[in-house]
């Protein structure tokens, strides 16, 4: 008597093929709202395709980048629609700093179980960024994966190339003592801190309304991530050195496009820090020094120029405030926050 063998599936296993497949169809629909005239293959080929034209001596620049936990606090309010907006910005920004335009993008997206509407909203946040800034949205990847992802966990990362002409590649390296630091606003955390936050309130705090934000806080947590591409692109030639103000704060992020033996000088009485930073600071009994070096504090970008471009640059960006100033490092901190 033999006994009769169990006939598995992929989808008894916890992957649905035609989810995936209802997933990438939704996806592609929002990606061709974004294909530039370069572009030579849809979503679903295996690689993107580009034509690349109109530079003389093209510098591609790339970067990756997560939302990181902010995701959780998506999921908490269940709206995923601008999550999407804020992968594609953070990575414009970030390719910015060197002075590049953003050609084409490519998204990860990864859940326990697909959801394909749910992929819908974050595609058309990814579409609408892309599309504000010219970047086409070229392909990417969707994947199920039950047992590495629980109940709504989901994550996203962005892959963003861009281009510069080498002879316009803005390194920080003619910034000198005495020129200024110019910061604009951002639009709250961006996309990072957002760990701690989880550690300051609980889950049920995230619905409730603040009357310091006006609005709830999940909403306030959640404001997209703010793109500077079309503020500072036709900037660029009075701009000595751009810092993306993400992960490590105005400590850790400055230092990056100044030369060696140079720090930079802080007035933190110079820019407004917005609400939501200071009802996480007393919440959380968080010190200032950690706030800084957590949280961009209210400055999304800061812009390093010499003193006669100061009042050029402010002209045309209304909102930005001289913040600072570079001076010779002393001692082992490159910022001095006063």
């Amino acid at each position: 008597m033999t006994s009769k063998k169990t006939r598995h599936t992929y989808a008894a296993a916890g992957v649905d093929i035609d989810a995936a497949a209802r997933a990438k169809a939704l996806i592609g629909e929002q990606a061709k709202t974004t294909h530039r005239p370069e572009v030579l293959s849809g979503i679903g080929f295996f690689g993107g395709l580009f034509e690349f034209k109109g530079y003389e001596q093209p510098v591609l620049v790339s970067s990756v980048d997560g939302v990181g936990t902010k995701l959780k606090i998506a999921a908490a309010m269940g709206k995923h629609d601008t999550i999407g907006i804020d992968l594609v910005n953070h990575c414009v920004n970030d390719i910015l700093t060197s002075g590049a335009e953003p050609l084409f993008f490519l998204d990860y997206i990864a859940m326990g179980k697909l959801a394909p509407e749910q992929v819908a909203a974050i595609a058309t946040g990814l579409a609408r960024a892309c599309r504000e800034v010219g970047c086409a949205l070229i392909g990417g990847e969707t994947a199920e994966m039950p047992g590495l992802y629980s109940g709504e966990d989901y994550d996203l990362a962005g892959f963003i190339i861009g281009v510069v002409e080498k002879e316009k590649i803005i390194r920080g390296i003619t910034i000198k003592a005495g020129d200024a630091v110019i910061g604009l606003p951002s639009s709250g955390l961006h996309t990072n801190g957002y760990s701690l936050v989880r550690k300051v309130f609980d889950a049920g705090d995230f619905k409730k309304h603040f009357s310091e934000l006006g609005r709830t806080l999940g909403e306030g947590l959640l404001e997209p991530h703010r793109c500077y591409y079309h503020q500072l692109k036709p900037l660029l030639p009075q701009i000595k050195g751009i810092a993306h103000i993400t992960g490590g704060g105005l400590v850790d992020n400055i230092p990056r496009v100044l030369p060696e033996g140079l720090g930079v000088r802080l007035n933190k009485e110079s820019w407004t820090v917005p609400p939501v930073f200071k009802l996480i600071q007393d919440r959380g009994n968080v010190d200032a020094a950690e706030m800084y070096r957590v949280f961009n504090m209210g400055v999304g970008m800061a812009i390093v120029c010499a003193p006669d471009d100061v009042s050029g640059l402010i002209g045309k960006l209304p909102e930005a405030k001289v913040i600072g100033e570079v001076v010779k490092q002393e001692g082992s901190d490159r910022v001095l926050i006063k």
